[in-house]
């Protein structure tokens, strides 16, 4: 069972982390920019156009209630779909069209989000209070975000993709407390499949509203491998594999996958894209993973005792 467990993570990693490396790969760049790089809100809609189709038959298969009812589980659904889904990756996939974000420091910005998930707790769960040395914590992740923001000398501009993924990353903490707090009684592949499915279409809404110009995407092999990949690999199968070790670790240990990520997306991303990571992104990922061991410093030491 232990093996089983660690092979699971090490796919699991292996599939998230490289999933930043597909979004980069798939959008393409400002001087190659076959892919989606003009339509980033609409590749982050169709990956979860497929990926909700296959998570909602996965739910019809797995569970004797694959559609919410109610208004606590439309409330629930709503949530996931808008800030776990749209905003979170409609922010990223815009983030990562920045030539100055590469796949490992959007990853490590992301892995922010347990320390951004003990935040909002503390505001919006009262029995879920942070002590002083939590709040340190919880500074110090801010601290690495900025020093992969690079600020100029004057401090006023910031290299802006990396102000988007943190939005992106604000958004997915804020949604999943909120989601705790609303508590609704359904099977968690309901959630996700219809998180999906919802937060696709207010992707693709989004996607009219800014004036994506669709004509202008190139539909390569790249591309359509890194959507497929994204949906299938990173999105259904990945999830899937989460929820499992979810119910088998407890949230602490599944929570170190967001810290696993970064060297995956960077080794991959070297690997693929000869993506160079820089200093900036290794010490702000030291510093976000020394306010994580803060914030969770309680529930670590339960885990070892």
């Amino acid at each position: 069972m232990r093996h089983r467990n660690l092979l699971l993570f090490l796919a699991l990693s292996l599939a998230w982390g490289s999933a930043f490396v597909a979004i980069k790969a798939g959008l393409g760049t400002p001087a190659a920019p076959a892919g989606f790089f003009e339509t980033p809100i609409l590749f982050a809609a169709l990956r979860y156009d497929i990926a909700g189709v296959l998570m909602l038959a996965y739910a019809a298969y797995a569970t004797n209630h694959p559609v919410p009812s109610g208004r606590t589980e439309w409330a629930s659904t709503l949530v996931a779909a808008v800030f776990m889904i749209a905003a979170y990756h409609a922010f990223l996939f815009v983030g990562e069209t920045d030539p100055a974000v590469s796949s490992a420091a959007a990853a490590v910005v992301v892995s922010l989000s347990p320390v951004l998930t003990a935040g909002f707790s503390r505001l919006w769960l009262p029995s879920e209070r942070l002590a002083p040395l939590g709040v340190f914590g919880l500074l110090l992740g801010f601290a690495g975000v900025v020093l992969l923001a690079e600020p100029s000398p004057s401090g006023i501009s910031v290299a802006p993709g990396i102000v988007l993924v943190f939005l992106a990353t604000l958004s997915f903490a804020g949604g999943s407390v909120l989601n705790r707090r609303i508590d609704a009684d359904m099977p968690i592949e309901t959630l996700e499949a219809w998180a999906m499915l919802v937060g696709a279409l207010v992707m693709h809404a989004a996607s009219i509203a800014v004036g994506e110009p669709v004509s202008a995407v190139e539909l390569t092999p790249r591309s359509l491998a890194a959507l497929a990949y994204l949906a299938v690999v990173a999105s259904a199968l990945g999830f899937l594999v989460y929820f499992d070790l979810l119910a088998r670790l407890g949230p602490v240990e599944i929570n170190l996958v967001s810290y696993a990520a970064p060297p995956v997306a960077a080794v991959v991303g070297f690997l693929l894209l000869g993506e160079v990571v820089d200093l900036a992104a290794v010490a702000g990922f030291l510093v976000i993973l020394v306010g994580f061991l803060l914030v969770k410093r309680d529930a670590i030491r339960a885990e070892l005792t």
